[in-house]
């Protein structure tokens, strides 16, 4: 049950906070001069936006989560089994940055999962 918990924790705080720093990104553009000066100017832009600091807080405790995890379970288990991240991602880029996805980012999504799927009911 633990399991679970960590890998939950997991999937959804690391994966809200890259699509919050990602949502953050898009609302400060790209980066087009990488002189010192303007990537401070950059910088302090990003941090005048509230999506990056929640995403920064989630992806911290995600990672927490992962350190918990593998103090744990063997890294053989944990690391194939957090790829669950890469479906919470494809659905987290529809439903809360409303990306198009196309068929073949599902079936991919699709491999993620059964593969995810092997490893969980290998556990033990």
């Amino acid at each position: 049950m633990l399991e679970f918990l960590f890998l939950f924790t997991i999937v959804i705080a690391g994966t809200g906070g890259e699509l919050c720093v990602s949502r953050a990104m898009k609302e400060i553009g790209e980066v087009h001069d990488f002189r010192p000066p303007a990537v401070a100017r950059f910088v302090f832009r990003a941090m005048r936006v509230g999506w990056m600091w929640a995403g920064i807080a989630l992806m911290t405790l995600g990672f927490f989560s992962l350190l918990a995890m593998l103090s744990i379970e063997n890294v053989s288990f944990v690391v194939p089994v957090t790829a669950l991240s890469y479906a919470a991602g494809t659905l987290g880029a529809l439903l809360f940055l409303h990306e198009r996805i196309s068929p073949q980012r599902w079936l991919g999504v699709l491999i993620v999962c059964i593969g995810v799927t092997l490893v969980w009911l290998s556990r033990h």
